[in-house]
């Protein structure tokens, strides 16, 4: 059962790439201001479970619904324009763009849609310091630490006040201690602006800062708030 409400919403997902299956009739749903935690050993489907959900891939059968509109049924053209306004994205290694000070990182999907570089940056200088990295503003990512370099992909994926954030392993390439704090952060930041938050991990510690935990393992979906 799909719970009534939701900001996005997926059913019966099938997807397979070659004749390896990923998702094999899994669902999902998340409403507004909701962090959800997908967990699930590696290869169990989650990671295309996000993909799927971001408009991404396709999948092979299933519905998936987005704001009362069918995702899976909209041209190309519409998905990506609903990724660069209403999703963010935050994936394990940051993916800066190298040659970019940390600042014109965070301001990039704000210029992509059109907006005038001193007001992008101005935007983008806000999030930098709700992320703690404001005085990074004109490094390049080659010069900062990894946990600095991810709360700047996180201030980034924020800076268009995305409506669903997805986060694949935002940690994951972190220590403990940074990790800890760019979670923090980030599901602190997503709250404040009643963004719902699509958390792939396979971390017990990093499902902790979720509100409810879907499980998929063999492309197969369990909401765990269900066997509580």
């Amino acid at each position: 059962m799909i719970p009534a409400g939701s900001l996005l919403r997926a059913q019966g997902l099938r997807k397979t790439f070659g004749r390896t299956p990923a998702l094999d009739g899994a669902d999902f749903s998340i409403h507004p201001g909701e962090v959800v935690a997908v967990m699930g050993p590696s290869g169990s489907g989650k990671s295309t479970l996000l993909h799927c959900l971001a408009g991404i891939v396709e999948p092979d059968e299933g519905l998936i619904v987005y704001d009362g509109a069918e995702l899976s049924a909209m041209p190309e053209s519409r998905r990506s324009a609903l990724r660069r306004s209403d999703f963010g994205f935050v994936f394990q290694f940051g993916r800066l763009v190298p040659e970019l000070t940390c600042v014109e990182n965070v301001a990039l999907p704000l210029r992509l849609n059109g907006v005038r570089r001193k007001e992008a940056e101005r935007h983008a200088l806000g999030w930098m310091e709700r992320l703690e990295v404001a005085d990074l503003r004109g490094s390049r990512p080659g010069e900062v630490s990894g946990g600095q370099g991810q709360r700047v992909a996180v201030a980034r994926a924020l800076v268009t006040s995305p409506r669903v954030l997805f986060a694949d392993e935002p940690t994951g390439a972190l220590d403990s201690l940074n990790g800890e704090r760019v979670m923090e952060l980030l599901t602190e930041a997503a709250r404040s602006t009643g963004a719902a938050v699509v958390l792939v991990t396979h971390e017990a510690r990093v499902a902790a800062y979720s509100d409810r935990e879907v499980v998929v393992r063999d492309g197969k979906s369990r909401d765990m708030e269900q066997y509580v």
